[in-house]
C-alpha cells in the first residue's frame, strides 16, 4: 500500500484473528507495530502457523507475562511512546491486568485505545467467538461450519478504520481517545443483506433470479452473475434464449465444462466463473 501512516506506533495486545489482522492493516499502511504475546505466544501461531507469520511479518513481536510487574512496567513505557493501543481482550479482563480504560486515559492522554469486544456493553464481558457471533445473525446453515471467519474479519475491518478516525481526530483536537468494536454487530452488519431478505433463499441474490445463481456444468459448479439487464441480455441472446428460465439455464450449462464455460464468458465479457476451491 503506502506510507500514509508512518511514524505511528501502534503497540497491539490483542491476540487470536481481530486484532493481528487490524495490526496487518495499519503495519501495510506504514505504522510501527509491537505485537505483545501472552508466555506462550499467540494461539494463532498454533492454529494457523503459516497466516499468523503473514499477519505478523514486519513487526516487532515480544512475550510478556503482564501477571509480573516488571513485564506490566515494560508494556507501560511502551505506551508512553505510542499513539495507538489495541486490546481484543474483555475490559474486566484489562482491569485485572492493571490496564482499565480510566486510568489509561489518565495515565496516557494522547493515547488512542481500539478495544475489540465480543458484545457492546452491557454485555462487553460476556464470552463469545465468530462462531456464536454468526449463529446470533441468521449467518450458519448447520451442520456446515462457515468457510471463513466472517465476523472477525469485518471486526478486524471495523477496528482498523477506528483507528484511522480517531488519529485523524487528534490532528484535530490533540487528544486521546476510545473506540469499542464489538465483533457481534459487525456480524450484524454484515448479516444486512439476509436480514432485508435480499440473499435468503428464493431472494434476488439468493437464487431467485436465474441470471444470478449457481449452476451445474459437466465438471462441477460455475458462478453466473448476469444480474444487470444489460449482462442478462447477452448472455440470453449468446445462448439463443428467449428469457431467463432456471430449467433452461439449468439444461445449457450442465453441457459443457467449467473451464469451457470461463473461455466462453471470457470472449463476451459476461460475470461467469468456475467455482473453485480457496
Amino acid at each position: 500500500m503506502n506510507g500514509a501512516l508512518e511514524g505511528v506506533r501502534v503497540v497491539s495486545l490483542a491476540v487470536n484473528v481481530p486484532g493481528p489482522v487490524a495490526a496487518a492493516r495499519l503495519h501495510a499502511l506504514g505504522a510501527e507495530v509491537v505485537k505483545v504475546e501472552p508466555p506462550g505466544g499467540d494461539p494463532l501461531r498454533e492454529f494457523c502457523e503459516p497466516w499468523y507469520r503473514e499477519l505478523a511479518e514486519g513487526q516487532e513481536v515480544v512475550r510478556l507475562d503482564l501477571k509480573s510487574e516488571s513485564a506490566l512496567q515494560e508494556l507501560r513505557e511502551r505506551l508512553s511512546g505510542a499513539d495507538l493501543f489495541l486490546t481484543s481482550h474483555r475490559p474486566a479482563a484489562l482491569a485485572r491486568l492493571g490496564l482499565p480504560r480510566e486510568r489509561l486515559r489518565g495515565d496516557f492522554p494522547r493515547l488512542l485505545q481500539v478495544a475489540i469486544t465480543g458484545y457492546p456493553a452491557p454485555r462487553e464481558n460476556e464470552p463469545g467467538h465468530d462462531l456464536t457471533y454468526l449463529a446470533a445473525h441468521g449467518l450458519l446453515t448447520p451442520p456446515e461450519m462457515p468457510r471463513t471467519l466472517l465476523a472477525d474479519l469485518a471486526g478486524a475491518e471495523r477496528a482498523a478504520n477506528a483507528a484511522l478516525a480517531m488519529l485523524l481526530e487528534r490532528e484535530r483536537t490533540g487528544e486521546g481517545g476510545y473506540a469499542e468494536v464489538p465483533l457481534s454487530e459487525a456480524a450484524r452488519e454484515f448479516a444486512a443483506p439476509f436480514r432485508h431478505g435480499l440473499t435468503k433463499p428464493g431472494g434476488v441474490l439468493g437464487g431467485g433470479t436465474p441470471g444470478y445463481r449457481l449452476y451445474r456444468a459437466s465438471d462441477g459448479w460455475l458462478a453466473v452473475a448476469a444480474l444487470e439487464p444489460h449482462f442478462l441480455k447477452k448472455l440470453l441472446g449468446e445462448l439463443g434464449l428467449e428469457a431467463a428460465r432456471e430449467a433452461e439455464l439449468r439444461e445449457v450449462f450442465s453441457g459443457r465444462t467449467t473451464d469451457e464455460w470461463e473461455t466462453w464468458a471470457a470472449e463476451r465479457d459476461l460475470p461467469i466463473l468456475a467455482v473453485r476451491e480457496a
